[in-house]
């Protein structure tokens, strides 16, 4: 469709929907089960996302359904003629102006695709690209713990310097990219990130990261699926490898307007080349509840964690939860707010260290963001961000408290 009448197509499709030449027919439109209308939704957010032939699926079951429905009948039809299907685009445009009274706008409208005819546009939607310059400061890039005093095998201790915190400045360049591979809702997903400090440079870390996702609908249900595999180096060698698994599932549940929720179960196995005693395979289980308004949007995740670990990690197998609150809000023209709270917890399912830590670790782990974005260029803007985390044990060697603040340059898509 056009882009110019985009805007213009809720107002225009109310106005079809009210042509009806049957009192009835109106009335039972507006009646329409909530299922119904879930599945009309359901078809809009398929052709937002790149994929013309779900919703196709989706518009066409509906019609079975609802024959009056006038949105998904002209919906259907544009579809159809952006698809490059210009026999069915024209039964389907016919069969609108001789079940309904369109407007003068909707008149137009198909006016223009049948004069432009009906050939397949390019519905792959373009890559996108995002590349940020920072410059910060954080309190303690080392983890180092608070307390100074120590206990082993109960025999008293002090810490050296290199174990307590150290503050330092660094600079950060990061960069990702996102590119459709086909309008059925496989995209690519590639990160990169590199952190320098300015004094701590054992510290200095680099990571990447290369996904695919995938996103379908079965039915009432809705379902995203992400593979990913990344690699993190610490002072200029490999620390960490991952693979991750991803699914999450939306159910068709009756919420109130503009929540959407979706369980969600992740799988991941952690390597440490330099430490294999540390590698470690989570399970996590979990809902995820959504809200999309008009100038805010919010996600909220609970979940419940199994780490299964190797027969020489300190500790043994970890169980846990995870609960996280995140928000985004237009603050004016161009200014965008956001804020992000998180709680993970761990319980060790033996003695740490018999004999040195004859205790069962407990660790609780609150980390707090906030962060001020300005467009003041298109494509253009400045990211002020700031984070706290507080990292509390039952082993005073792992505790530690961290702050940083962070002002990076964002490029975006051109």
């Amino acid at each position: 469709m056009s882009a110019r009448w985009r805007p213009l197509l809720p107002a225009l499709l109310l106005a079809l929907a009210a042509g009806t030449t049957a009192a009835a027919d109106r009335d039972a439109a507006a009646d329409a089960p909530a299922a119904q209308e879930e599945l009309y939704q359901a078809a809009l957010r398929a052709l937002a996302e790149g994929r013309p032939n779900e919703a196709t699926e989706m518009l066409s079951r509906l019609i079975e359904q609802q024959p009056r429905h006038a949105g998904a009948w002209l919906e259907l039809a544009i579809t159809q003629c952006d698809l490059g299907n210009a026999d069915e685009a024209e039964r389907l445009f016919r069969q609108i102006e001789q079940r309904f009274n369109p407007p003068p706008g909707i008149l137009e409208v198909i006016a223009n695709h049948r004069a432009r005819g009906c050939q397949r546009l390019e519905s792959v939607r373009p890559a996108s690209w995002q590349l940020a310059l920072g410059r910060g400061h954080d309190s303690n890039v080392n983890q180092g713990t608070y307390n100074s005093s120590f206990s082993i095998g109960g025999a008293p201790g002090e810490l050296t310097p290199e174990f307590l915190p150290h503050p330092d400045s660094y600079q950060v360049l990061s960069a990702s990219y996102v590119r459709p591979l086909n309008a059925v809702g496989t995209m690519a997903i590639v990160q990169l990130y590199d952190r320098r400090n300015d004094h701590e440079h054992g510290q200095d870390s680099a990571s990447a990261l290369a996904g695919i996702e995938h996103a379908w609908t079965l039915g009432r249900w809705r379902a995203r699926a992400t593979g990913a595999y990344s690699a993190i180096t610490l002072d200029g060698k490999l620390y960490q490898r991952q693979e991750q698994a991803q699914l999450r599932a939306s159910p068709p549940l009756t919420l109130p307007d503009k929540l959407d929720f979706a369980a969600m179960l992740n799988l991941s196995h952690v390597n440490y080349p330099s430490r294999p005693a540390y590698d470690g395979n989570t399970v996590e289980l979990g809902g995820v509840l959504s809200y999309r308004g008009k100038a805010d949007q919010g996600q909220f995740i609970v979940s419940k964690l199994h780490d299964n670990g190797s027969s020489e990690r300190p500790g043994g197998n970890r169980d846990g939860w995870y609960a996280s609150a995140q928000w985004y809000t237009v603050l004016g023209r161009d200014l965008y707010g956001e804020a992000a709270l998180s709680q993970q917890s761990w319980r060790g399912s033996s003695v740490y260290a018999p004999d040195l830590v004859d205790i069962v670790r407990r660790q609780h782990t609150t980390s707090a963001r906030a962060a001020l974005q300005w467009y003041f260029r298109q494509n253009v803007s400045l990211h002020l961000e700031g984070r706290l985390v507080r990292n509390r044990e039952n082993i005073s060697l792992f505790e530690y408290n961290s702050r940083a603040l962070q002002l990076s340059l964002r490029w975006d898509n051109f």
